[in-house]
């Protein structure tokens, strides 16, 4: 199982703390998932990206029902570790989640150019686990709604055999009165030629400070995961009104 080191919510979560509880930093674990929630149920499984499979059988959120499909920032114990034979690895208690926004591959037209939008914004990290584009990212904003997509834009063409994708954002015209911090997840599976092999990522950005960025990236696609590295985020209180 690798391990994220994330902060989410701890304060919070300590201090609902009771004096039967058994609560120390070492009593859970933070990671990003992937939810297996068919039928929208308080209970369901969750799949980190190194492929190991979670099953809620606890939840300190009481009445939380993700989506199917939907990336979190799950902070969980573990209760109990099932056999091999078991269809998860581990029972475990939800004690908080992040929802993180979750899209797909944008292909933009000539007419959707305008809404997609192409405006500054700062980002702090981007990596690929299992089969998600992860960027977390800054922007400064107020209080209106700000868009955020992973394009395709079939009208520009590269030599280089890579698969060319732009990150943009639309503010909205929101005014810039502090810095808000988000993070969102981008679904790759559209960009698989066959059932296991790889593909080079260029991803183009418009940032503050930068201009206009590259980075580049493999997707490895056939196996269980394909974690870059661990990574250590500090969700911010000012989070990003975005989608």
């Amino acid at each position: 199982m690798k391990r994220f080191f994330l902060f989410l919510l701890i304060v919070p979560f300590l201090a609902s703390c009771n004096d039967d509880d058994q609560c120390s930093l070492d009593d859970y674990m933070i990671d990003i998932a992937t939810v297996e929630n068919p039928n929208q149920a308080t209970n369901f499984y969750f799949t980190l990206d190194d492929g190991e499979r979670m099953w809620t059988a606890a939840s300190e959120l009481k009445y939380y029902r993700p989506k199917d499909g939907q990336r979190i920032i799950a902070n969980y114990t573990i209760l109990a570790e099932r056999p091999a034979s078991s269809t998860h690895g581990f029972d475990v208690r939800l004690n908080d989640a992040y929802e993180v926004l979750t899209k797909g591959i944008f292909n933009i037209t000539p007419a959707t150019q305008d809404s997609i939008g192409n405006d500054y914004i700062s980002i702090r990290d981007m990596w690929i686990g299992s089969d998600y584009l992860n960027v977390e990212f800054e922007y400064p904003g107020y209080n209106k709604t700000h868009f955020i997509n992973l394009v395709s834009d079939t009208s520009k063409t590269y030599t280089d055999g890579k698969v060319h994708l732009e990150f943009r954002h639309n503010d909205n015209g929101d005014y810039p009165n502090y810095f808000r911090w988000g993070i969102v997840s981008f679904n790759l599976r559209s960009l698989q030629t066959s059932p296991n092999g790889s593909i080079g990522l260029v991803i183009h950005t418009k940032e503050f400070n930068l201009g206009e960025e590259t980075y580049n990236l493999t997707y490895k696609f056939g196996t269980n995961a394909s974690m870059v590295k661990h990574q250590k985020i500090s969700i911010k209180p000012e989070r990003a009104i975005m989608q």
